[in-house]
């Protein structure tokens, strides 16, 4: 059933391998595809936020803001623009954190243009070319096993 709302996706690599990735409906109705991206990138970026005080409570300390890539040029600039409050008053303030971290260097939003957005295999419905070269970006390929 089609009930509006977007599914958010992210993956999570360290050197070749994805080791943490998601997707996962949002918990409201978006009012535009801008906020359904800032809400996505709000949500990975609690993620790598995450992920960067594991690394650390493992002895791992990275100085550099943990990179995020995101397909939407208008999401990345109201993270990195407060001046566009009046155009974002309705987003749940819970998601405006993402300007902090942006602001605090822990993470940093960078544009990537859709053809190369990985996550989109676990958030769209693709045609199988698509979906086959996906798949193998993110390093999972297909074996057959003959049965004895």
């Amino acid at each position: 059933m089609d009930d509006v709302k977007s599914t958010s996706g992210y993956t999570f690599s360290l050197g070749l391998g994805i080791f943490s990735w998601t997707s996962k409906k949002q918990d409201n109705v978006a009012q535009s595809s801008a906020e359904a991206e800032y809400v996505a990138a709000a949500t990975t970026a609690s993620q790598a936020i995450w992920l960067r005080r594991i690394f650390e409570d493992m002895g791992e300390k990275y100085n550099q803001a943990t990179k995020i890539l995101c397909d939407s040029k208008s999401a990345i600039a109201m993270a990195k623009n407060p001046v566009f409050h009046s155009r974002t008053k309705h987003i749940a303030i819970k998601y405006h954190f993402l300007r902090e971290a942006e602001a605090n260097k822990e993470i940093e939003l960078e544009y990537c243009r859709t053809e190369e957005q990985l996550a989109d295999i676990f958030t769209k419905a693709l045609p199988k070319a698509r979906f086959e070269l996906l798949r193998s970006m993110i390093g999972v390929t297909r074996t057959c096993i003959k049965e004895e």
